[in-house]
């Protein structure tokens, strides 16, 4: 921490100005305006999202993850809506990397927008070849390597669920991918201990890791009584998994504080931002809450300044890790009597 006095949450003014908070922010060498971005699969390339709010005006779009060849996608349904969350099925539906390159990217170049290209593969080859379509294309901020793919070199196994097949393709990815460009990981939940998933890909050469893919999940009709989805199985989002992300964030931050994050997983408040930049995170992903508010980037954007003000801090980047503090039992103050105000931020019940 700077010599910011940092407080117990005090009610901010949903109305006024927005406080005078930097938040200006950086991930693995890459600078951005602030710590919101969009998360991969929720947004396209960010032309919808940009009749509702400047897309240049938050920290970054992260594209949905792209392939070699054109995809079709998986059978339909492909969406499922659970408690607190939802399912998706859509198995990496896209043009093709070629054709993102001349519509999607030219775009989001020509608007000026920071752009984190999510890419995909079904084998190692695959990925490096993807990455070396972008090596010399400009525009672009940073790479998402999506590693959360069935590898079908090895019977379907997901690559980020084996730290050895994981760390195959960010290797790969690196040495395809121009120097001067970070490669984030993206982690899966479903895997016993992602600390080693993460220490292996960061050995390989990610600069940073985004935390966490969506966790595999069904659903069963039980009217039909066979599951929803074509796919039978899709993957979970929404706040039902944000708990387990920001413990993901906790555990690989604390493990290795020195890798810099980007957290996701049902973010729908500047206060569930918070948590995850306080956890480790310097910047976060936006994803499923958009299908419900196209203007919740935005909105959590502002909302996070907000919880950060009423905090004490005058800048994101003091908040990264903050709860990893030491304890002071001699000076911590009696433990406050929260209650919830119209954010889903905590207050003081002695300020209501």
């Amino acid at each position: 921490m700077t010599s910011t006095t940092v407080r117990l949450a005090q009610k901010p003014d949903l109305d006024g100005p927005l406080p005078d908070v930097d938040m200006a922010t950086q991930l693995a060498g890459a600078d951005f305006i602030n710590p919101i971005l969009t998360a991969s699969g929720c947004a396209a390339a960010g032309r919808e999202l940009d009749q509702f709010f400047d897309v240049t005006t938050i920290g970054g779009v992260v594209t949905k993850s792209v392939m070699l060849h054109p995809r079709s996608g998986r059978p339909t349904p492909r969406m499922a809506e659970t408690p607190s969350g939802m399912l998706n099925s859509i198995g990496l539906q896209g043009p093709g990397i070629d054709a993102f390159i001349d519509k999607d990217l030219a775009w989001l170049r020509e608007r000026g927008a920071t752009t984190v290209v999510s890419i995909a593969g079904g084998s190692v080859e695959e990925y490096a070849k993807v990455a070396s379509k972008l090596r010399l294309v400009p525009g672009i901020n940073a790479v998402e390597v999506n590693i959360s793919c069935p590898n079908v070199e090895s019977r379907g196994e997901v690559f980020a669920c084996d730290p050895v097949a994981a760390a195959e393709v960010i290797s790969a990815v690196r040495r395809s991918t121009a120097s001067s460009i970070p490669v984030l990981a993206k982690l899966s939940p479903d895997v016993t201990d992602i600390v080693e998933v993460a220490r292996a890909v960061v050995e390989a050469g990610a600069n940073g890791l985004s935390v966490i893919n969506t966790a595999l999940g069904m659903v069963i009709d039980t009217d039909t009584m066979r599951p929803v989805l074509g796919g039978l199985t899709g993957g979970l989002s929404g706040p039902a998994i944000r708990p387990i992300a920001v413990r993901c964030v906790w555990q690989i931050h604390a493990a290795m504080p020195e890798v810099p994050i980007l957290g996701m997983g049902g973010i729908r408040t500047g206060g569930d931002a918070l948590q995850f930049i306080l956890a480790g995170a310097s910047a976060v992903s936006v994803g499923t809450a958009i299908f419900a508010d196209p203007m919740a980037p935005a909105r959590i954007r502002d909302e996070l300044i907000r919880a950060l003000h009423a905090r004490g801090f005058g800048a994101v980047r003091d908040a990264v890790g903050y709860a990893h503090r030491a304890p002071d039992a001699e000076s911590a103050p009696e433990e406050p009597n929260l209650v919830a105000f119209e954010d889903g931020e905590p207050e003081l019940e002695s300020d209501l």
